[in-house]
């Protein structure tokens, strides 16, 4: 079975508005090495996973480039939309491994006829989950904050438990603002 926020073109809105808002913090703090302006550089992405019929800012990742001759150097801020360069928008790596258990024929199939995924890639989402994740930077020290641990072998269903919110919409959310500084180069 698919999760039904997979399809919710709503939520892909909002994530684009939480995005707008993210780039518009990092552009007003001004370029990190020499504290010059920050002039618009984003460039288009190809996103997989999303609704069919997304386009135009939907699909551009926001960055920046310093104005200062002699930096000239990218910023790119963080994103709830994009995990890094992965193909896959960060929701649907989240999403289509919420869940205990074995990877069932129905649930491959599933994600396959919504997402356009194959069960080798499901394999390898799991265990970038599971291991390249659970062993980063980022989530050493991100770990802490919950109490008791998180399992890397219930990643990434044990952090969505982990989150309080009204509804599942709120809580994708919530995880997705806490891995956005995955998002940015280097982060892992």
């Amino acid at each position: 079975m698919c999760h039904p926020l997979l399809g919710d073109a709503s939520l892909y809105s909002a994530l684009l508005q939480m995005d707008h808002d993210l780039a518009a913090a990092t552009r007003a703090q001004g370029c990190p090495h020499c504290s010059g302006a920050l002039h618009c550089a984003n460039y288009p992405r190809k996103p997989r996973g999303g609704p069919a019929d997304l386009s135009g800012a939907a699909v551009v990742r926001f960055s920046f480039c310093c104005a200062r001759e002699g930096c000239r150097r990218r910023k790119t801020p963080p994103s709830v939309r994009f995990l890094g360069r992965r193909v896959y928008l960060g929701m649907a790596l989240i999403l289509a491994l919420a869940f205990d258990g074995p990877l069932s024929v129905r649930r491959v199939a599933c994600l396959r006829d919504r997402l356009g995924v194959d069960e080798r890639t499901l394999r390898r989402w799991r265990l970038w989950w599971r291991e390249t994740f659970a062993q980063g930077r980022f989530w050493k020290q991100a770990r802490a904050a919950f109490v008791p641990p998180v399992e890397a072998s219930r990643l990434p269903l044990g952090l969505l438990e982990r989150f309080v919110a009204r509804d599942d919409r709120d809580r994708v959310t919530q995880v997705l603002r806490f891995v956005s500084p995955l998002s940015e180069p280097g982060a892992i």
